[in-house]
Formats: structure tokens, sequence, C-alpha cells
């Protein structure tokens, strides 16, 4: 999350946020546990054309721990998707936005085939957006749209239609723009704007709050705040026969940087890349951030 011009975190909180920040889940099928591969049509919209190789997918790279099982997702969900995200080679070092290498190197299990930018922008609460963002742009870009800090809902659909935006003292103003298609180009601009203005905060105020034992695939463990974190659930483990679960986590975080896998280096380093769930427990300890049982939430 960029930090925002202090012009806008005086925007009034008190504006209302309407419609929910995304559409209702569809209705559940029977639930499967099966990773499908991509269609031909990639999901995976930023890679150049028959560059998906499932065999490189976050599902692929981290086994569930032994013992347990991956929870049931819906085809086609969030979820889903995330099981699928592609990975870049094991050994890649996270990168900033600017080239350089991050500090430490010892928090990832595995970097996300994904670009972080050239600014410093795709930054902790940035990087939920894009994932987020990318899902539904491969459902449907229509779909697409996020609230800045300010409570201003803008969408995609809007902004590539020639109504986009400008910031100006304490305002948040509308502002024309050209028309463009709703090209995969035309998203990345997209967010890059919506990166400048939203965050933790905003992200905080759109998600609803889930209980701990619950955790899904695509939850989030969210701190809105300057500073903030956020944290995303790439996927979630069960143990047969139990409630006891597991989960991957991925984030980006400050300066932008590579969406990362998070390693459980000194929890429990013999799960790897995966963190036990206990619900008992007030906190959850990530790498670079401990947050609150109460702290995960949902799109």
């Amino acid at each position: 999350m960029l930090p925002l011009p202090f012009s806008v975190l005086l925007l009034s909180y008190a504006a209302s946020i309407g419609a929910a920040l995304y559409p209702d889940n569809p209705p559940t099928p029977p639930p499967t546990s099966t990773v499908a591969a991509p269609s031909a049509a990639s999901p995976y919209a930023w890679l150049p054309a028959g560059a998906y190789d499932a065999r490189r997918s976050v599902a692929s790279r981290f086994a569930p721990p032994r013992g347990c099982v991956r929870v049931a997702v819906a085809p086609g969900s969030f979820g889903q998707w995330l099981r699928g995200l592609p990975l870049l080679p094991a050994g890649t070092p996270v990168k900033l936005y600017n080239g350089q290498l991050k500090d430490p190197q010892d928090v990832h299990a595995a970097v996300v085939n994904i670009d972080v930018g050239t600014q410093d922008l795709q930054q902790c609460a940035d990087a939920l957006i894009r994932l987020r963002g990318e899902y539904l742009f491969a459902q449907n870009p229509a779909q697409v749209h996020f609230h800045l800090t300010s409570g201003h809902d803008i969408r995609f659909a809007d902004w590539y239609g020639g109504k986009g935006f400008r910031v100006s003292g304490n305002d948040v103003l509308p502002a024309s723009r050209p028309v463009e298609a709703p090209t995969h180009a035309t998203f990345r601009r997209y967010l890059d704007q919506i990166f400048t203005y939203a965050g933790t905060l905003s992200l905080d105020r759109e998600l609803k709050p889930v209980p701990l034992a619950a955790v899904q695939p695509g939850d989030v463990l969210i701190r809105g705040g300057s500073p903030g974190h956020a944290v995303l659930v790439l996927d979630v483990a069960e143990q047969a026969g139990s409630s006891r679960r597991y989960v991957l986590l991925a984030q980006s975080y400050m300066p932008a940087q590579q969406i990362h896998v998070l390693r459980n280096a000194w929890g429990d380093p013999a799960l790897g890349a995966w963190f036990a769930v206990d619900p008992s427990q007030a906190r959850f300890s990530t790498p670079e951030w401990t947050f609150r049982r109460e702290e995960l939430k949902r799109f």
C-alpha cells in the first residue's frame, strides 16, 4: 500500500459504501478438492499465451502436510483459481519493484509468477487487490470494482468507458479519460491508479469478518492502518478425521515487491510453507506480521 497523500487521508470516512465490494458468491455446486488445470483460455491473463504450466502451480508445488487433505472448493471459485497460481522456479529470490533484492530473503518459500510493476505501488493490500482483480477480470471484466480509502467505488467498466477520477484537495472528483477496450493492459493501468488511493484501510472496511476456525482459500488476514498489513490465504488443508487446519499464505510488503508464498521458518519449520491454525490462540503470527485472531476476513 502506497502511503496516501495527507489530503486523501482527511476525506470523510462517513460516506456510505453502498453495495458490497464484490458480487455474491454463486450457488455452490457439489464440492471438490480436485485442482483443475485452466482451460485453453487461461485465467492468468498476465502470462504470455501458452506460457501456463500447471506443474509450476501452487497446488503442484505444495502438497498438504502429512495426514491432511485440501479442503473442498467450488469449481471456478477464487480458491480454486488461487491453487492454480503460477510460480517461478524453486529458489527464485524476491525482488523489489526496482529490481533490488528484498531484505530479508529467508521469509519466502516461493515467488508467484506475476509482475510487480515498475513503481512502488503494489504493496501489501495492493497485492491482494491485484489477485482478486485478476480473478474477477478473468471471469468478467465488468465485475471488477474497488473502493478508494475515501469510500468512492471505482468500477473498471466506468474507467475504461471514459469515466475516471482525480484527487483535488480533500475531494475525489469525476474526470473524463480516453475510452479504451477492456484489455489486460488497460486493466493494469486501472489497477495502478487504484493502488495509489486504496490500501489496508479501504480493503479492511470492505471485507466480512469470519471465524479463524472457518478459514478458507481466498480469505484475508488484515489490519487496516498506517502502518497496516494484509496476507492472503492461498490454500487450506485439513487433518483427516479432525477439524485441525493448515494454511498457505502469500504477501507483498513495503516497498512494493513480488508476491511470495511465506515460509514457516520460526513457528514450525517442519511444516515448510504451511502454518497451523489454532483458533484458541489470540494471535496468529506470520514471518513479518502478527495478526489478532479476529482479523480474518473474506471477500
